[in-house]
């Protein structure tokens, strides 16, 4: 029995980079929020760039309350999708020099987002991280929290349901 050989970890990364960009990429509404994500191994964590536009009360100022709240969205529905199809990633299965938004896997759809706004967001960098509490083969439960300066004193926190694509085997 022969082994797979044991791919340089350059490669590797550089799969998984290409594979979340072109995740990231097939979502316009992204680039409008200014949303980008690091990534380390498999651990995403998402940040919105300070912009005016995305200035709700300009007296405080604060950052709008929709902005946050699409922007814990898309947290948890990349944290998601990367997840669906981190395995595929890992194992070769998708090439994502070749993914494009028609061969891009399909994203989970929101059932319900719930979000606690727990003080006003700051004009700064927010930064989220999703934690998938249950994920099944049709349905996902996930909680977002979201901060600015100091990871323990959020600024708003959500949880929502999805619904996740079908599988094509």
């Amino acid at each position: 029995m022969s082994r797979k050989p044991v791919e340089p970890l350059h490669i590797v990364k550089q799969r998984r980079d290409a594979a979340l960009k072109a995740l990231v990429g097939s979502i316009p509404y992204i680039e409008f929020l200014g949303v980008e994500f690091d990534r380390h191994g498999d651990e995403l964590t998402g940040i919105m760039r300070y912009s005016d536009h995305l200035i709700g009360n300009p007296v405080l100022p604060a950052l709008h309350g929709g902005a946050t709240a699409a922007f814990m969205e898309t947290v948890a529905v990349i944290e998601l999708s990367w997840r669906f199809f981190w395995e595929d990633i890992e194992a070769g299965k998708i090439d994502a020099s070749a993914l494009t938004p028609e061969t891009m896997p399909r994203l989970p759809k929101t059932i319900d987002f719930s979000i606690d706004y727990l003080r006003s967001g700051l004009p700064r960098d927010a930064y989220a991280r999703a934690r998938i509490n249950r994920f099944g083969r049709r349905y996902a439960s996930v909680h977002v929290e979201a901060w600015q300066d100091h990871r323990e004193k959020l600024f708003a926190q959500a949880t929502g349901h999805f619904l996740m694509p079908a599988r094509d085997e």
